[in-house]
């Protein structure tokens, strides 16, 4: 299993939500993958949802030129 930081690197605004640089939440998948990309983000969206209260898709925010992935673990 594959343990992932995602952070915000970029500031957006987007469908009344806004998210900030630094932002980050950790995501862990089976697949040794970049999970921004794995199932349209679903593991992201639903953190960011869980931890913020904003939805990453709505605000056509979930995609590498707002997100970073790296891998931690």
């Amino acid at each position: 299993m594959a343990l992932y930081q995602v952070t915000v690197k970029k500031q957006w605004f987007s469908a009344g939500q806004a998210i900030e640089p630094g932002m980050s939440v950790q995501v862990s998948s089976m697949m040794i993958a970049d999970p921004i990309l794995i199932n349209g983000g679903q593991l992201v969206r639903d953190a960011f949802l869980r931890i913020y209260g904003v939805d990453l898709q709505q605000m056509n925010a979930l995609n590498g030129l707002v997100l970073e992935s790296k891998r931690i673990g």
